[in-house]
């Protein structure tokens, strides 16, 4: 892996050169810290790693959905209490940058909960966007 480098003719803060071992890190990083935000309860927390658009795409067990709000509002019904939140642990198999300011993550999840332990499989897709990178679609299932 070697380092991405981008020509503009202006600044152009998306797209500055970073190894691609450094922008995987910095994702798994965000991953981290976005099971820690769930482990905590907090779904406004475990949501900042989403892009905040109307655009964001999520694909789950009950079709397609959009928008950060309806997300978020999603897991509210699903997730409303730390009971059934319980410990989410992530295991990305792969993290791959696709281009200088987009990745693809896959990889399994699993939610450990006292009544029981649910589990499946994630599809990410990663944008950099003014200089952050946020989960722009989530294929979760």
């Amino acid at each position: 892996m070697g380092f991405l480098l981008a020509a503009c003719s202006t600044p152009c803060p998306d797209t500055v050169a970073f190894s691609a071992v450094e922008q995987e890190k910095t994702i798994a990083s965000l991953m981290e810290e976005q099971q820690e935000a769930w482990n905590q309860h907090s779904l406004e927390g475990f949501m900042q790693a989403y892009w905040k658009s109307d655009s964001l795409t999520f694909i789950g067990s009950r079709g397609i959905t959009y928008g950060w709000q309806t997300t978020l509002e999603n897991y509210r019904k699903s997730y409303g209490n730390a009971e059934l939140m319980g410990t989410l642990q992530f295991d990305n198999d792969r993290i791959e940058i696709l281009q200088d300011s987009s990745a693809m993550v896959t990889g399994r999840w699993n939610l450990f909960r006292s009544a029981d332990t649910l589990s499946g499989s994630y599809l990410l897709v990663w944008k950099r966007i003014n200089g952050e990178w946020k989960i722009i679609a989530d294929h979760s299932s």
